[in-house]
């Protein structure tokens, strides 16, 4: 069976490198292969003896770095299966930051090729000395420099980045770097850490690819910024937005690609009335799924914005983060507040001083309730803010009147089509507000009433069914008399519930 040694180098320094390690590979009989001879140790393992091969011909040979790990893979295998045994050297720990060990470790599962890993000192502890930092402490993220631009990162912890090969690297993460910290936040730029020529320097972030020492050895450090945008928190939505950037990409779904924000408007509706739905059905199941879709919405909108380098999913989280903290001062700042009016009165307040400082100040005490809000909740809305300035009556009778006045309004222009809408339009208008008074929501009361409406209809297409009739076959009367019983049958049910 074959076997293969996979064996750390460590940081670099050989009064780091492990004696077992060295034993090993000192007696070994079968191939050694070093993934890389840009590594210090590997001119002081030749002084020893140890000599082998390298792959440092597959990286300039492959397209990418996927390349390089399946060739280097299809290399060790082949090798360890032929020869029975194989030592792999990698620098620094074995299982730290080395993907080519990961992809050998799966490929060996498969084939079933026994592995033994001889860990070292990874180059991380080493940096950990030089910078003097507790990795656990601060929720430190490490990340291939590399993988930057696909990673999610939270400014208010420590970012460790690895890898940073060239200058070249170096100018592509502090470019991604700047769209979350400041052009002049301090960055540790570290070389060789743990060897006896090691460097460190702390330049602001916007000099980063101007070292002229930078090379495959160097990595670096931000300290946590307590003002940052974090990308993500505990419900992290990347998977979500992962799977609909791929629908949205040219190897995606071609519905996916062609929808707009325009297009997508009527979804956004349907999907918010079925949360409200579930909600009524008092069917957590489905409110989690309907939840699932409204939000699913808006990452769509995210995404399609994002293409075209509007904005992101972090910008839309975030804006909403910080204005639900500017909008409750009496939770996270110091202001008092005696009651749920006085919330809602700061908000008002806030809000204003907001669109204000925006430029955004608005001319009319309408102008905040949108045009495309449903019908009866945009009348709901209009009345309530024209309330707050005292344009309304004095207790419901008023409202009550103005109902019945639009009634007669309207009974006088039956014959007027134009005029009818106008004064229907009207009439319900006056009925939202005496709806107001009483403190009912005009939606949902009408909802009840459509569900009334579903369940005695459904009654009488039941009976109708049970009695060998059509409903196209019976008069009207016979209906009617059918939704009395209806009617009766929710009153007994009523009495008895």
């Amino acid at each position: 069976m074959a076997e293969i040694y996979i064996v750390g180098l460590g940081p670099g320094d050989e009064q780091t490198f492990p004696l077992g390690n060295w034993q090993l590979l000192k007696g070994f009989t079968g191939p050694i292969i070093f993934r890389t001879y840009r590594h210090p140790i590997v001119d002081w393992l030749k002084q020893q003896g140890i000599t082998g091969a390298s792959c440092d011909h597959f990286y300039e040979e492959a397209e990418d770095f996927a390349a390089v790990y399946e060739k280097i893979v299809q290399e060790l295998v082949g090798q360890a299966t032929q020869k029975g045994q194989l030592a792999y050297c990698v620098p620094g720990h074995p299982l730290v930051a080395e993907t080519s060990v990961q992809w050998l470790l799966k490929r060996c599962e498969s084939e079933g090729i026994t592995v033994r890993i001889l860990p070292a000192m990874s180059f991380l502890d080493a940096i950990y000395a030089a910078l003097k930092i507790d990795p656990a402490q601060g929720g430190l993220q490490i990340i291939d420099a590399l993988a930057l631009a696909q990673t999610r990162i939270n400014p208010r912890n420590g970012l460790l980045l690895l890898q940073v090969y060239n200058q070249l690297v170096a100018s592509e993460t502090k470019l991604t770097l700047m769209e979350f910290y400041p052009d002049e936040y301090p960055v540790t730029v570290i070389r060789g850490a743990g060897l006896a020529d090691e460097k460190k320097v702390v330049i602001p972030l916007y000099e980063l690819d101007r070292l002229p020492w930078i090379d495959h050895l160097t990595s670096i450090y931000l300290a946590p910024n307590p003002e940052g945008k974090p990308e993500f928190g505990h419900y992290a939505l990347e998977p979500l937005a992962t799977v609909m950037e791929k629908l949205r990409s040219e190897q995606g779904c071609p519905w996916d690609r062609e929808q707009t924000h325009q297009s997508l408007k009527p979804f956004l509706i349907e999907e918010a009335y079925e949360v409200l739905e579930a909600i009524d059905n008092q069917d957590m199941e489905a409110l989690c799924e309907e939840l699932g879709d409204v939000l699913l919405q808006v990452v769509f909108h995210t995404q399609i914005a994002r293409e075209h380098e509007y904005f992101d999913l972090n910008d839309v989280i975030m804006v909403i983060t910080e204005k639900m903290i500017r909008r409750h001062p009496h939770v996270f700042a110091d202001t008092q507040v005696a009651d749920s009016r006085e919330v809602i009165r700061n908000w008002e307040q806030i809000k204003a001083q907001e669109k204000k400082e925006q430029g955004k100040e608005e001319k009319s005490l309408l102008a905040g309730v949108p045009r495309s809000l449903p019908a009866l909740l945009q009348a709901y809305k209009l009345q309530a803010k024209a309330a707050k300035v005292g344009f309304d009556w004095d207790n419901w009778r008023g409202a009550w009147d103005k109902v019945q006045e639009e009634l007669r309004e309207l009974g006088q222009v039956l014959d007027d089509r134009q005029k009818r809408q106008e004064e229907l339009g009207d009439l319900l208008f006056a009925l939202v507000n005496l709806a107001r008074f009483f403190d009912i929501d005009p939606e949902e009361a009408l909802k009840g009433t459509c569900s009334k409406f579903r369940r005695r209809f459904a009654f009488i297409e039941q009976t109708v069914r049970e009695r060998g009739q059509k409903l196209e076959e019976l008069a009207l009367a016979e209906l009617d008399k059918i939704w009395e019983l209806a009617k009766n049958h929710e009153n007994i049910s009523k009495k008895n519930g």
